[in-house]
């Protein structure tokens, strides 16, 4: 049942503290959630990422940093839409066991745990098909594919985790009376720990939540009198409140007498409407708060099923993966580090936190409604050395849904120094698109850097470290923005000169520089380790103003021959050279190639 946020969570009466608001004019806030520093945790496991298929067939795509830059944990699939119909009861398993084995030997690869769906193997992916294990009381066939799965596993040497079966609630999945599914439970619970002993057993996945009474009070019962107990319990949330779940899956336990807390693995999450940054960002929360594991659900049909890492990602026209703007929200997520600190949640909100040395970093949730959101910062004299003469830096981004197309990256709303009352503050946030959602990064007041992508205006193309080269004189292009470090830049201020930068690049570590430190016009712009004091290395940024340009559009001009950073020949294709040359007026429109959108400025 679809349940609005407002229903969801308890509502938090807090205290008003010092208000750090934007620019514009604020009203009050509609709903206030706060973070206490002084109550901390153990470090981030980022149990929410993780995907139900989303890797291409032969699972060379998408990029690694896809995976890795949002600490990546789990990917569960099993062949699924491969051939329709497909698998076991086709005759064309192998095909789904192929794409099965590569999809885990990556998953692993990049440090994932593989959840393996055998149902998919069988054929059991929602197309009809006629036959299913145990059909007339006979489980020939069905023991003998699962000779043949086990058998698959053992011989590619890889650890997966069992999900027995997807959905047996529901008909599109086994259209079977429930006791045939308890026997095939039974039967395969039972061979696994036989044969395969430690692995995980994974179950039921069933199409809902936990409730006290029904469907999933009758797997429990029957699990618990045949000592199938699954190591890991799991459900779907489409759409529900993982906190609630919990809660219910305890008591269920709990009166049978059936150990716990053991791993809940809510491996699919996210309704379609709810796969926005906003709705995306409070199920991280609530994942975290309920200490459940996550798999993002996928919606996708054959075509892109295995690819787009579950609609987190789109592609261009030349098929280059792009991220959408729930893609940003996990690779905020995934830099969280430190330790996880005390939240507590409004109505339609909730927030995960997390305080390290030196920063601290709050992702905030909440899609389907508007209004302001109040963050109070609670005790930020326990970060440690955030605060420097009782102030704090306070950047404060919003991730855009885009309508579900690509995002370059996280924009900047506001970065002030704010002063704090009682070693606290409080951060409204004008939530005016309901599938938006904000990130806070506390910084020492001192610490005036900042981090961006830079989109060339007449391309609509990132500044791009070529082909992630880490060699000094590596020359810089335009590619495609897709959210890999070669394609981020840390802005770090050149003391005692204003507007003044030199420009890092995250993946190398190297800075953007003219060559030679040529003066001439078409002096290749490239990347070598940084000198201090170099002139070639330092940047200043020229607000653009032209009529009708983003407030984030800015020229960067060279500090030693004061020309602009440059795409060469105005080209708009992927891999054109960076260079140098003397700059357009910033009142000038056209051509756009000496204007970059600095979105995290």
């Amino acid at each position: 049942m679809d349940i609005t946020r407002t229903t969801r969570l308890a509502a938090a009466a807090l205290a008003a503290l010092s208000v750090f608001t934007f620019a514009a004019p604020a009203r009050a806030a509609d709903e206030s959630i706060a973070v206490n520093f002084a109550v901390a945790g153990g470090a981030p496991t980022y149990r929410a990422s993780g995907w139900i298929y989303g890797m291409t067939e032969n699972a060379a795509g998408p990029a690694d940093h896809f995976y890795r830059d949002v600490k990546f944990r789990y990917m569960r699939a099993g062949g699924a839409q491969l051939d329709q119909p497909g698998g076991w009861v086709s005759g064309l398993y192998q095909r789904r066991w192929n794409a099965t084995l590569a999809q885990a030997r990556r998953t692993i690869a990049l440090g994932g745990q593989f959840v393996l769906l055998p149902h998919d193997l069988w054929g059991a992916d929602g197309y009809p098909i006629g036959r299913f294990p145990g059909d007339n009381g006979n489980w020939t066939d069905y023991d003998n594919f699962l000779t043949r799965v086990i058998t698959d596993v053992r011989n590619a040497g890889i650890t997966v985790q069992w999900d027995i079966w997807n959905e047996p609630n529901l008909g599109l999945f086994w259209n079977r009376p429930q006791a045939q599914y308890f026997e095939l439970w039974r039967r395969t619970h039972q061979r696994l720990r036989a044969e395969l002993p430690g692995t995980l057993i994974v179950g039921p996945s069933h199409a809902g939540v936990p409730t006290t009474s029904g469907w999933w009070t009758q797997y429990l019962d029957f699990v618990r009198s045949t000592s199938t107990v699954p190591d890991i319990f799991s459900w779907h949330s489409l759409p529900s409140d993982p906190v609630a779940n919990v809660a219910t899956a305890n008591t269920t336990l709990n009166a049978r007498g059936i150990p716990h807390p053991r791993p809940y693995q809510i491996n699919e999450y996210g309704s379609p409407s709810e796969q926005n940054p906003g709705d995306g960002s409070w199920y991280i929360a609530r994942l975290e708060r309920a200490g459940a594991d996550g798999l993002r659900a996928n919606w996708a049909s054959t075509n892109n099923l295995h690819n787009d890492l579950g609609n987190l990602l789109v592609r261009n026209s030349a098929g280059q993966h792009q991220p959408k703007g729930e893609w940003w929200v996990y690779r905020f997520y995934g830099s969280q580090t430190g330790q996880i600190v005390s939240t507590t949640p409004s109505p339609a909100y909730d927030a995960f936190a997390t305080k390290a040395g030196g920063e601290a970093k709050i992702l905030v949730g909440g899609g389907g409604t508007t209004g302001n959101i109040a963050v109070n910062l609670q005790r930020l004299d326990t970060t440690s050395g955030i605060v420097q003469n009782n102030q704090v830096r306070v950047i404060a981004q919003r991730i855009p849904h885009n309508g579900g197309a690509a995002v370059a990256g996280p924009v900047t709303i506001q970065n002030q120094v704010v002063t704090l009352s009682g070693n606290a503050t409080t951060v409204n946030l004008p939530h005016t698109s309901a599938d938006d959602t904000f990130t806070l990064t506390l910084l020492p007041p001192s610490d005036a850097s900042f981090q961006s992508v830079a989109v060339a205006q007449h391309s609509q193309q990132c500044l791009d470290n070529t082909d992630l080269r880490t060699t000094d004189g590596n020359p810089q292009q335009q590619f495609y923005c897709e959210g890999g470090d070669q394609q981020l830049w840390n802005f770090r201020p050149v003391a005692g000169v204003a507007n003044t930068y030199t420009a890092v690049n995250q993946q190398s570590g190297k800075c953007l520089e003219v060559s030679n430190a040529a003066t001439t016009d078409g002096a290749l712009v490239n990347q070598r380790t940084c000198t201090t004091g170099a002139t070639h290395q330092q940047f200043t940024l020229r607000k653009v103003t032209y009529a009708g340009n983003d407030p984030h559009d800015y020229q960067l001009l060279a500090r030693h021959s004061g020309k602009c950073v440059d795409v060469s020949t105005i080209s708009t294709v992927a891999k054109a050279p960076i260079h140098q040359w003397t700059c357009n007026p910033a009142t000038q429109a056209s051509p756009l190639n000496q204007t970059w959108r600095l979105w995290s400025r």
